[in-house]
């Protein structure tokens, strides 16, 4: 008997590792290959393909698609109808399973409703991309970014909260320093 939930219209590929205590909700297609940390959420209507990993406390909401070539860290938050591509130019007369590449979502980010993240870009710990923008560079840490281009609008605190013009979050207390060009604790 397994060690986590799967709602009687989700369909799991022989060879997908679910972590104990993960949450599979309806409709929902796990391909073969698949890694599921423990204590994750997946939403209604969301398909993971061959190869993803998704660390522990993962939160995935509905009508998510993560295709090969992406793998979250822990506690990630991946918001409705948010978009991963796996190929830089796709062509369906043209197989390019060779050419996919990786996007690594860090620990604790937020990737907001409606995201698209151009493959091949990483977003950074507990970096917040807000929703409807479209990431086309690496996101760093602790950074919000929003638009089309996504772009820097503020930095955020691990506990999402936007900082003060001191680096300080308005609502615990925590204080950053900005080394170079990167933002940190």
């Amino acid at each position: 008997m397994p060690n986590y939930f799967a709602h009687p219209t989700a369909i799991i590929d022989e060879g997908a590792v679910i972590g104990e205590g993960t949450r599979i909700w309806h409709w929902c297609h796990i391909m073969n290959n698949v890694v599921i940390g423990k204590n994750c959420n997946i939403g209604e209507n969301v398909f993971i393909e061959n190869g993803v990993k998704l660390g522990n406390g993962i939160k995935v909401k509905n009508n998510v698609a993560i295709y090969t070539g992406v793998e979250c860290e822990d506690d990630v938050f991946l918001g409705p109808n948010c978009v991963f591509t796996n190929v830089a130019n796709p062509r369906s007369f043209i197989e390019r399973k060779s050419e996919f590449k990786k996007t690594l979502i860090k620990r604790g980010a937020t990737i907001g409703a409606n995201a698209t993240i151009i493959c091949g870009n990483n977003i950074g710990e507990y970096a917040f991309v807000g929703a409807g923008s479209v990431v086309t560079k690496n996101v760093n840490p602790y950074t919000m970014v929003v638009g089309n281009p996504a772009r820097l609008y503020a930095y955020v605190c691990k506990c999402g909260v936007k900082l003060d013009t001191n680096l300080e979050c308005p609502d615990c207390g925590r204080k950053y320093k900005i080394d170079g060009s990167v933002l940190g604790v």
